[in-house]
């Protein structure tokens, strides 16, 4: 029998199986989607949380906070000093009056705070935007020297608060990994059942063919087919099911930042690609896992 004709009865006979049986076939390819589905929506939330952090690492400041006591020779000694700094990128000198401008723009609610406190109800400081570069302790121990400046009431680093948001990435990624991993071993568990139970069905044609000298290629094959078909069932049905909450979801991104994680941006076609891939090698796997017992149904 030639290839073609052999793969054509290996299809044929796994939609036969997947038909006799379509309740449980139902459930494996349920399970193995849900479990792609969940791996798939942590990947998007990883992925998209990391294009935000690097772009707010982009836009990162240390904010140099001064007191109301601060000389002009200290307020000019610490503009001399961010201008020369190779590790500043930019900077931006807010006076009392901006900042208190700024905060009635920001904060209309409270702008009755700042009323009859005069122009120096905030004080002034330094918005330093330092290069991408300037990272690690070399920049850690220079802003933990300018918060012992004299005339320095406060410095306010962004990034960290953005190095939190990164230890929540990599927990997001580590759960991921692990739920992901669960979900996919009880898919496998199921689409090895329903292989099982399908073979089991089988038992007296299986029994037949071997006697007139049917390979084991051949006996097993649509078994493995129904088990590849199960996989990519259930992978599809992760893709769409992924397509419809990125399409839900992405009208109010520009509103919520929850949303922007989720939806900032779908799955490439590669990424989808490898998660129907993954489904597709779950329930081949599950499928051998079931028919590589030697009490696979039929057999003497």
């Amino acid at each position: 029998m030639s290839f073609a004709k052999a793969l054509a009865y290996f299809l044929r006979e796994a939609a036969i199986g997947l038909l006799r049986s379509w309740k449980v076939s139902w459930l494996a390819v349920l399970t193995i989607g849900v479990s792609l589905y969940v791996g798939g929506l942590l990947l998007l939330v990883s992925a998209n949380l990391e294009e935000m952090i690097d772009e707010w690492k982009d836009k990162a400041r240390v904010v140099v906070y001064l007191t109301a006591a601060a000389t002009t020779e200290e307020t000019a000694a610490l503009r001399a000093e961010f201008a020369a700094s190779p590790a500043v990128g930019s900077v931006v000198e807010i006076d009392s009056a901006t900042a208190s401008e700024r905060f009635r723009q920001a904060f209309p609610s409270m702008a009755d705070l700042l009323a009859g406190l005069g122009p120096t109800a905030l004080p002034p400081s330094f918005e330093v935007t330092l290069r991408r570069e300037a990272s690690g302790n070399t920049a850690l121990a220079w802003i933990a020297e300018l918060r012992t400046r004299r005339g320095v009431a406060m410095v306010d680093d962004d990034r960290d608060w953005l190095r939190q948001v990164e230890t929540v990435l990599q927990m997001v990624r580590g759960v991921g990994l692990v739920l992901s991993a669960v979900l996919l071993g009880a898919a496998i568990f199921t689409i090895a059942s329903v292989v099982r139970l399908t073979s089991y069905l089988y038992r007296d044609e299986i029994a037949v063919m071997r006697l007139v000298g049917a390979t084991e290629l051949y006996i097993r094959g649509p078994f493995y087919v129904e088990g590849i078909l199960q996989g990519l069932l259930g992978g599809l049905f992760a893709g769409v099911m992924l397509d419809l909450s990125y399409l839900a979801l992405r009208p109010s991104l520009p509103s919520a930042l929850l949303v922007g994680v989720l939806a900032r941006r779908f799955l490439s076609p590669t990424e989808l690609g490898l998660l129907v891939g993954l489904g597709i090698a779950a329930g081949l796997f599950g499928a051998v896992v079931s028919l590589g017992r030697e009490t696979f149904a039929g057999e003497a």
